[in-house]
């Protein structure tokens, strides 16, 4: 579905990411996992199009990435969901999901298709407090909300950043569960974690990163057997 070659990203002078590579495929949940301040959210940055790559590639179903806005990279199908989610405060659930539907034409069978009433039907909670303003809602019910109203967009992919930061334990289940039923609706996710003891519960496969650079990628059996790197590379 997407695959990311030898990007190189600045912040100024910054050089911050060094030649990160790295591929998903479609319907897979795939976490990126690192220490804080590494490259992580600059990876999912550089992808959609906020941070634009000094050289590099960036191809989405064969298209390339580089050089396009965000607005032009989320028409593609990609959708991102930010880590301090962005949720309209003022406005109720019901408004903010309806804020996320875009204008153009969406392609697919109908069945697929992510409306207010599917969204509803997969996200309860979200039902029950469709009434209730943003700034009502608790941390999780946030972090849920803003997953939906990205996928109101219908994307085929959608970056996540650090969605477990900040939540209490039996909340963070929740979001993993959310994002396990995003993957196992037919959308492939692309999640940045710090929490390793989280990510392993729900991701198909695993990137971590270090210094800017991709340091280890492999499914669950790989990187429970690669104890140095954890040691190394990971806050476990």
């Amino acid at each position: 579905m997407i695959e990311v070659r030898d990007i190189h990203s600045f912040y100024g002078k910054s050089h911050v990411l060094h030649g990160v590579s790295f591929e998903l495929k479609e319907g897979e949940l795939v976490c990126l996992l690192g220490r804080n301040g590494v490259g992580k959210s600059t990876t999912l940055k550089s992808v959609m199009g906020m941070v634009r790559p000094a050289c590099g590639q960036i191809l989405f179903e064969g298209r390339e990435l580089i050089g396009r806005q965000p607005y032009e990279i989320a028409r593609l199908g990609m959708g991102y969901v930010p880590e301090d989610r962005r949720i309209f405060k003022s406005l109720s659930v019901h408004e903010n999901l309806l804020m996320g539907i875009k204008g153009s034409k969406i392609r697919g069978p109908a069945k697929d298709r992510w409306t207010i009433d599917r969204v509803y039907q997969v996200f309860p909670r979200l039902k029950e407090r469709r009434g209730n303003k943003g700034i009502h809602l608790s941390g999780g019910e946030q972090q849920m909300l803003t997953v939906a109203r990205t996928l109101m967009g219908n994307p085929k992919l959608i970056l996540v950043d650090e969605p477990t930061e900040g939540l209490a334990p039996l909340i963070v289940k929740d979001v993993l569960d959310m994002l396990a039923t995003v993957r196992d609706s037919g959308v492939t996710v692309f999640m940045v974690e710090q929490n390793f003891k989280a990510a392993v519960r729900v991701a198909d496969r695993f990137y971590i990163m270090s210094k800017g650079q991709m340091v280890f990628q492999g499914d669950m059996a790989a990187l429970m057997a690669a104890e140095e790197v954890r040691r190394n590379y990971l806050e476990v």
